[in-house]
């Protein structure tokens, strides 16, 4: 570390993804990036990185996938330490595409048969997760 607090230069990606909030701890991150679901796109090269030490910049842009929806990360600042979400909110800008508009589905129903009879323990939960939504 450096004497006059100043953010390095260079940093550890699955440090920088943890410092910027994407995961709740270093080690989620360093399985994420040990995975190989982490594209870096450095000036027009772009690469996987393998391994959680693989050394990132400000400018590179990172490719990956959250929750099914894709991720375009630029790197804006590398930091000394994980801070609150509005600190972490000034390391990158995100240029991922809007994700896709939720589709209306008609709610079920669920229907007996007159003269069924009274409904089963299982028919009942059925009933109560649908009322449930």
């Amino acid at each position: 570390m450096t004497a006059d607090n100043a953010a390095p230069e260079v940093q550890r990606i699955d440090r920088w993804l943890w410092h910027a909030r994407f995961f709740k701890t270093r080690t989620l991150a360093s399985k994420f990036v040990s995975d190989g679901n982490v594209r870096v796109t450095r000036g027009d090269l772009t690469t996987r990185a393998e391994k959680p030490s693989f050394a990132i910049r400000t400018s590179d842009i990172l490719i990956f996938t959250q929750n099914e929806f894709l991720r375009i990360i630029k790197i804006l600042d590398c930091a000394l330490r994980r801070g609150p979400a509005s600190q972490a909110r000034l390391l990158y800008e995100d240029q991922s595409p809007p994700p896709p508009p939720k589709q209306e589905r008609p709610p079920p129903t669920f229907e007996r048969e007159k003269g069924a009879g009274r409904p089963t323990k299982k028919d009942r939960r059925a009933i109560e997760a649908i009322k449930a939504g």
